[in-house]
């Protein structure tokens, strides 16, 4: 398994947490459920910082192709100021009583 974490520092961008929210909400967020490999993708605000991003957990490794346009990157102007990647080493699921990870958040709200 990959991990992506890619993050936009925000500042000067024209852009906001507020905005990129809505954008999420109203386009984004439903296209990537349909990537193959993509266990899960979580979209992060950090407010205080001015920061967005996303962490993205691919079955193996990120494909080349059919993934969805960077819109973030054009509403932006400007690629991620920060995108890693890393090998994961393990993974673990704790108890939770939610029935699922899908649709979860304040853009979904």
């Amino acid at each position: 398994m990959m991990i992506d974490i890619a993050w936009w520092q925000l500042d000067g961008s024209g852009q906001t947490i507020d905005s990129l929210r809505a954008h999420l909400r109203e386009e984004a967020a439903g296209v990537w459920a349909e990537v193959p490999g993509l266990l899960l993708k979580a979209w992060v605000a950090d407010r205080p910082g001015n920061r967005w991003g996303a962490v993205m957990l691919w079955e193996t490794d990120r494909p080349a192709e059919g993934l969805p346009p960077n819109r973030a990157a054009e509403l932006v102007g400007r690629p991620p100021t920060v995108r890693e990647r890393f090998e994961v080493e393990a993974t673990v699921q704790g108890v939770h009583s939610l029935p699922a990870l899908h649709g979860l958040g304040p853009v979904f709200v």
